[in-house]
């Protein structure tokens, strides 16, 4: 006599299929939207300038024609900027998202809690102290980011780590590394003042692809490794304990998400300088056109992309004196960073 066994799994009723259906395809109707804006302003960008070429010229550049003029202006002034514009808008949307998804606090990222400033106030000794350039300059500017990281969460992790502790630990240190920096620009002389300011206000101008390769190099391999832990990354996002119920090691997960999202924003940083408040806006405005509940990496990716490229655009173009995209993304950063503090306090998440 045989005993036939009941299969363990249960079948997902019609009406949560076709959610998880519909969802799915609003993810990507999503995705596919900003991919479209991002690739929209990257021709944009190719296209406008002291001189106007049109879209057939482009296309013919980048696809390998030599036009007299054009090939040059596009191809070694413009495309660097436009490729750095996306790299480091990527990185700043993807480490931002990351920040602030672990810390589950949207005011969480890191150009807010301390990170960029390491960056900033490492470059800016470098330069004003031990008169470095170049490549030395960018390593030690990575070095700080991921200092001033290590010492956040290690400081915030004495009887366990608590993200609210982590956050007022990194306001502390970001105010602090801004009077470091304030200090060693009033003892700068005249010229390394001029150097420095980019390690306070983030630009494109100095776009070459010597810069851009070591972005390049480590966006190719920390964005895979990073959208690989997507999902622990999500588990995270319901708390410790149901995480570790699911089988995530919680500290080890959270310092590694920490540590990749903290080079990549340090080699972005050391690319551009601090861009201002890109790394904060990218996830609230993913979150805000995707599902609730959706996987925001990709589209916090696309995000930052978009608002570097489009704040590089209108400081170039637009504005009657040229800007840095650091000076636009701040001057949008702040107001948006008041209406979330607005938010916050009527939903009772300040207190």
């Amino acid at each position: 006599m045989s005993l036939q066994t009941e299969s363990s799994t249960t079948p997902l009723p019609d009406s949560i299929l076709r959610l998880h259906h519909a969802r799915n395809q609003h993810q990507l109707r999503t995705t596919a939207g900003l991919a479209a804006v991002v690739t929209g302003l990257v021709l944009l960008t190719l296209m406008t300038g002291e001189r106007w070429y049109g879209l057939d010229t482009v296309l013919a550049v980048l696809s390998g024609d030599q036009i007299p003029g054009a090939s040059f202006t596009i191809g070694e002034l413009r495309l660097p900027r436009v490729v750095l514009g996306v790299l480091a808008g990527a990185a700043f949307g993807l480490a931002g998202v990351i920040y602030q998804t672990l810390l589950r606090n949207s005011l969480a990222s890191p150009d807010i809690i301390g990170v960029s400033g390491g960056a900033s106030a490492a470059a800016v000794f470098a330069l004003v102290v031990l008169n470095w350039s170049g490549t030395a300059v960018s390593l030690l500017a990575l070095a700080g980011a991921v200092a001033t990281a290590l010492a956040a969460y290690f400081l915030a992790a004495r009887g366990g780590v608590v993200p609210t502790r982590i956050i007022l630990i990194g306001l502390g240190l970001a105010a602090m590394l801004q009077s470091v920096i304030a200090y060693l620009l009033s003892r700068a002389p005249q010229w390394d003042i001029q150097s420095a300011l980019q390690w306070m206000t983030g630009s494109l101008n100095a776009a070459a692809w010597d810069r851009i390769g070591p972005l390049a190099l480590v966006t190719a391999v920390l964005i895979p490794l990073l959208l690989a832990r997507g999902n622990d990354l999500g588990m995270l996002r319901l708390g410790d304990d149901t995480a570790t119920a699911l089988g995530v090691r919680t500290n080890s997960t959270r310092l590694i998400l920490l540590l990749g999202a903290t080079v990549l924003l340090a080699t972005a940083t050391a690319a551009t300088g601090p861009i201002a408040f890109v790394a904060f806006m990218a996830g609230p405005i993913a979150g805000r056109i995707t599902v609730p509940g959706s996987n925001l990496l990709v589209p916090a990716m696309l995000v930052g992309a978009a608002l570097v490229l489009g704040g590089d655009l209108v400081g170039q173009v637009v504005l009657p004196d040229r800007m840095p995209v650091g000076v636009v993304t701040g001057a949008i950063g702040a107001p948006f960073l008041l209406a979330l503090l607005v938010r916050a306090q009527r939903q009772g998440n300040l207190r």
